[in-house]
C-alpha cells in the first residue's frame, strides 16, 4: 500500500508539471485609439475628473439625497442585478470545483437467483445474497488547460455581471436625479402658469371695467379673456404630468405610487464646481459598461482555449475503494476488500466537423465581443463630448433667455401703465403678455436642461458608484 501511495504521488506531481501551459491565446486588451482630450473640453486634460466625486457631493439637495439612498436600497432593477451577480458567482464556483477530485459513493445489497448484485450471473440456479459498497474518486488532469480556461471564462462572466450591477447603480443615480429635476421643473412651470393666469385675469378685470365705463370695446375684453383661458388650460395638464412624474420616482424607489415631498425649487439647485472631465484613457477603467464589455471579451477569449483543448484527449486518474462479496456473511472479511487505480484517456476520433465548427464559433464570438467593446468605448467618448458641449452652450442660452424674460416682464408693466393712462392700445398689453409666458417657460426648460447636462456628464464619465454600497444579502455574501 505504501508503494502504491508513492506511485500515485509521483503521477500527481508529474501531471502538475505537465499541465503548466494552457491552450489558447492569453488575453490582451485591444488597442484603443483614445484621444488626448475629449472633444468640447475647454480645459487641458488632467487626471482629476468630475466622476471621482461621490454622488452626494454632486447633488446637494437633501431631499434628492434621501431619494437616492432609498432607491439604492429598494430599486428592483438593482436587486435583480444583484441576484444575477449571485448566480454568476455560483457558476464560477462550479467551474472552480473541476480543479479538485470528484468523489462519489455507491452501494447495493441484493438477493437473487442466478444473479450477482442484481445483474444476471449464472450460478447453477442457486439463490444467493450479494453486497457492494465503494468510494469512487476521479480527477481530470488539466493537461491542456481546458479546466483553467473554463474557470477563466466563468470568472470573467461573474465579473461582467458585477460590472453590470455597477452600471445599474450609475443609471439609477442618474435616473433618480433626472426625474427629480424634471419634477421640480414641472413645479416651476406650474407656478409660472398660475402667476401668468393671475396677471392676465387682472388685465381682463381692467378691460372689463373700461368696457363698463364705455371707454373700451368688447374686442378688448374678449381677447383678454381668451389669453386667460389659454394659460389656465395648461394648469391641469401640468398637474397631470406632475403626478405621473411622482409615480415614476416612486417606482424607481421601489414603492407604491404616491406624492413626493420636495423642499427646494429648481432655481435653488446648486451646480457642481467646474472640475475637468479627466483623461479619456481613464474612462476605460472608470465606466462599468466598458469594464463589463471587457470582461465579456475576456470570457470569449478563454472559450477559444476551451475549444482548442477539446481537440485533445482528456486524461484523468480514477480510483475505487470498497468491499464486494457474494455473501453478506463474508462482507466484513478481508477477502471482500476492493480497490483499483487506473489512468483514463478519452478523446475525439471523428466528430464530423463538430469540433472545428465549435472552434470557429468561439473565434467568431470573440470577434463579436471585441467589436462590442470598441463600440462601447466609442459611444462613451461621444456621450462625454455631447455633455460637455451641451453644458457650454446651455449656459450661453440661459443668459440670453434670462435677458428676454426680463425684457418681456418690463414690457408688460410699461404697456399696462400706458394703457391705463390711455397712451397705448390694448394690443400692446396683450402682445407683451402673450410673449412673457412662453419666454418664462422656455427659461425654466433651459434651467432643467442645464441640470440634466450635469447628470448626463456625471453618468457619461462613469460616476455614481464609487464608494457606494448596496445593502443586500447577495452582496454581503459576495464580499465575504
Amino acid at each position: 500500500m505504501e508503494r502504491f501511495a508513492k506511485q500515485l504521488s509521483l503521477c500527481v506531481l508529474l501531471a502538475l508539471c505537465l499541465s503548466g501551459c494552457a491552450l489558447g491565446p492569453n488575453y490582451r486588451r485591444p488597442a484603443i485609439d483614445a484621444p488626448e482630450n475629449f472633444r468640447s473640453a475647454i480645459t487641458p486634460a488632467e487626471q482629476r475628473s468630475l466622476a471621482d466625486l461621490p454622488w452626494w457631493e454632486i447633488f446637494k439637495d437633501e431631499t434628492l439625497q434621501r431619494l437616492m439612498d432609498e432607491a439604492l436600497q429598494n430599486n428592483y432593477d438593482l436587486l435583480i442585478a444583484a441576484a444575477r451577480v449571485e448566480q454568476a458567482r455560483q457558476i464560477a464556483a462550479q467551474a472552480r470545483g473541476q480543479f479538485f477530485p470528484q468523489m462519489a459513493y455507491d452501494g447495493i445489497v441484493a438477493r437473487g437467483k442466478n444473479s450477482f448484485l442484481a445483474a444476471p450471473s449464472p450460478n447453477g440456479g442457486m439463490t444467493e445474497d450479494s453486497a457492494l459498497l465503494n468510494l469512487n474518486v476521479f480527477w481530470e488532469i488539466d493537461f491542456w488547460g481546458r479546466i483553467r480556461r473554463l474557470n477563466e471564462a466563468a470568472r470573467a462572466q461573474y465579473l461582467a455581471t458585477e460590472e453590470g450591477r455597477m452600471g445599474v447603480v450609475v443609471s439609477l443615480v442618474a435616473d433618480v436625479a433626472q426625474a427629480y429635476f424634471e419634477l421640480l421643473e414641472l413645479d416651476l412651470e406650474l407656478e409660472i402658469a398660475k402667476r401668468n393666469t393671475l396677471s392676465r385675469e387682472e388685465t381682463l378685470r381692467i378691460f372689463t371695467q373700461r368696457l363698463e365705463g364705455g371707454v373700451a370695446s368688447k374686442l378688448e375684453t374678449a381677447s383678454a379673456e381668451a389669453l386667460v383661458s389659454s394659460v389656465a388650460a395648461s394648469i391641469p395638464e401640468l398637474e397631470r404630468q406632475i403626478v405621473l412624474k411622482e409615480n415614476q420616482i416612486n417606482v424607481l424607489l421601489g414603492r407604491n405610487p404616491g406624492p413626493v415631498s420636495r423642499n427646494a425649487t429648481l432655481l435653488e439647485q446648486v451646480e457642481p464646481p467646474e472640475i475637468p472631465a479627466g483623461l479619456p484613457s481613464a474612462l476605460l477603467e472608470r465606466r462599468p459598461d466598458i469594464r463589463q464589455a471587457e470582461q465579456n471579451l475576456r470570457a470569449a477569449n478563454a472559450q477559444i482555449g476551451v475549444a482548442m483543448a477539446n481537440f485533445f484527449p482528456q486524461i484523468g486518474l480514477t480510483t475505487v475503494f470498497g468491499k464486494t462479496s457474494p455473501e453478506l456473511s463474508a462482507f466484513t472479511a478481508g477477502t471482500a476488500n476492493l480497490w483499483a487505480v487506473a489512468g483514463t484517456m478519452t478523446g475525439p476520433l471523428f466528430q464530423g466537423g463538430t469540433l472545428v465548427a465549435q472552434y470557429r464559433q468561439a473565434k467568431a464570438a470573440w470577434e463579436e465581443a471585441r467589436l462590442a467593446y470598441e463600440q462601447v468605448v466609442l459611444n462613451a467618448f461621444q456621450e462625454v463630448s455631447n455633455a460637455l458641449i451641451s453644458r457650454q452652450k446651455l449656459a450661453t442660452a440661459r443668459a440670453q433667455q434670462a435677458r428676454a424674460v426680463k425684457a418681456y416682464g418690463d414690457a408688460v408693466q410699461v404697456s399696462t401703465k400706458r394703457y391705463v393712462f390711455g397712451k397705448a392700445s390694448y394690443y400692446e398689453v396683450l402682445l407683451s403678455q402673450q410673449n412673457l409666458f412662453p419666454a418664462e417657460t422656455i427659461l425654466a426648460q433651459i434651467e432643467l436642461s442645464r441640470l440634466l447636462t450635469v447628470v448626463q456628464l456625471y453618468k457619461a464619465l462613469g460616476g455614481g458608484w464609487q464608494e457606494t454600497e448596496i445593502c443586500t444579502e447577495c452582496d454581503e455574501d459576495t464580499n465575504k
